[in-house]
């Protein structure tokens, strides 16, 4: 029997030998033109596909030059604002509607809608024994593990999961939509009961709600919350449900799916890809960051005093030291994140409802400070616009969200664009991803067994 120290020492071993045999020289991608994270030279992404499902728009291309511009966030050739706007207009959640014209490229009638959230409602209770099985069972202390695992336990509780028809992935898919957020709320449940010591509570969906109120129901004790929270949270379903066929964790939807798998083995692997902190979780290091500047900064009020803390971070001189200031750029946007611009309306809704107009002000002056900071810093005459998890987070806070449960709400949100992306792999694919790796190691003369030191 290994003793856990033995295998601490194999372990280092290994590590050294994987470290040493690794690293490629940086040279060499300039000297084969590699397009390191599919990215061109300029920053912008390498084109590997085409989309009719979202568009993000952050600058225009003239003459070979980018040019900056307001930001726009188009769902199947409609401006996202405008599915705001409408649903405030008419008092209705959005983000149902959000999903019905993302699988289908057209806005739903009411009683087409009214049917789709039907359905949603009957499927967002989970299977017989799934919840004891599959979830209390085998708790986990990462809600996005745990949401992985319950995906791809879904496949045997699906009479047909081989199937790989259109009409049979929508429902699928349908099904993955309704259920992510009691998947998420149990298995937070789960990590309250068995890794923090806390009391559980499961309550049963209510069919007859929308996603943003189910969830906030599933998750507290008392099943209460107001209407303002239930719109507030709707909208941060809305805006994250998808951002173009280019994001990490849609393109992994299409990888996987161009090679003719399963629903479930193709949704797991994009929870996966969104639970990396690259991707998904980068409204938590907002709310650390904020942490850190309310506690450093004595006078929030005072524009100047933050912005000599932002300073601080900006040159690694504070917080984390990275010289990263979390929420502020983004690949795309340059001008504006419109994202952004729509929650932040809702984040000052919300702050006023919840007593929290002096932190409100404080992240709004931080937004006014940073972009020409970072500039400064960088040398750079680069526009940076903040970004919407720069308000996510504390809009998350707010509504007494706990932070395990910032990057699960994503991923309530966006299976609405990653199922449009696996059926539209299906339906317009039809040839497996395969891009090239240049290999830059020389063959060796073997070395036989017997001669090995």
């Amino acid at each position: 029997m290994t003793t856990k120290k033995e295998e601490q020492m194999i372990i280092k071993k290994l590590e050294k030998l994987a470290v040493h045999n690794d690293p490629i020289n940086p040279e060499l991608y300039q000297k084969y033109e590699v397009k390191r994270g599919l990215r061109n030279a300029n920053g912008t992404g390498v084109l590997v596909g085409l989309t009719r499902i979202g568009d993000v728009v952050g600058y225009e291309i003239k003459d070979g030059q980018k040019i900056a511009v307001p930001g726009r966030l188009i769902y199947r050739g409609y401006n996202v604002e405008d599915l705001v706007r409408d649903a405030e207009k008419n008092h209705q959640f959005g983000f149902e509607q959000c999903a019905y014209l993302l699988l289908f490229g057209e806005l739903p009638t009411q009683q087409n809608l009214q049917k789709f959230c039907d359905y949603l409602g009957e499927c967002r209770t989970l299977p017989p024994n799934f919840t004891e099985d599959m979830i209390m069972k085998a708790p986990s202390n990462d809600i996005m593990n745990k949401i992985a695992r319950g995906v791809l336990a879904s496949y045997s509780y699906d009479d047909d999961p081989e199937n790989r028809s259109v009409g049979n992935v929508i429902k699928q898919c349908v099904q993955l939509i309704a259920r992510f957020s009691t998947l998420a709320a149990y298995g937070y449940q789960a990590k309250r009961r068995y890794y923090d010591n806390k009391s559980m509570f499961v309550h049963n969906p209510k069919p007859e709600l929308y996603t943003a109120e189910n969830f906030l129901r599933l998750i507290r004790s008392d099943k209460q919350y107001t209407r303002l929270e239930a719109e507030t949270l709707d909208l941060a379903l809305i805006l994250h449900a998808e951002h173009g066929g280019g994001n990490n964790s849609s393109l992994t939807v299409h990888v996987v799916s161009s090679a003719d798998t399963d629903t479930y083995s193709a949704i797991a692997a994009a929870v996966g890809s969104l639970k990396g902190r690259r991707h998904g979780g980068a409204n938590i290091r907002v709310v650390e960051m904020m942490d850190d500047i309310k506690a450093n900064v004595k006078d929030w009020s005072n524009e100047n005093e933050v912005a000599e803390y932002i300073k601080k971070i900006a040159t690694k001189q504070a917080f984390d030291r990275t010289g990263l200031v979390y929420g502020m750029g983004h690949a795309v946007y340059t001008i504006s994140d419109p994202r952004e611009v729509l929650l932040k309306e809702k984040a000052r809704q919300l702050a006023v409802e919840k007593n929290c107009l002096a932190e409100f002000e404080l992240y709004s002056t931080i937004e006014k400070v940073a972009p020409s900071i970072i500039q400064e810093v960088h040398h750079s005459d680069k526009k940076v616009c903040s970004n919407v998890d720069f308000y996510s987070g504390f809009v998350y806070t707010m509504l007494n969200i706990p932070r395990e449960l910032f990057t699960p709400l994503f991923a309530i949100s966006r299976i609405a664009g990653w199922s449009a992306h696996r059926i539209e792999e299906i339906v317009s694919g039809g040839r497996i991803y395969r891009p090239a790796y240049k290999n830059v190691s020389e063959e060796r003369p073997y070395i036989p067994m017997l001669d090995r030191k």
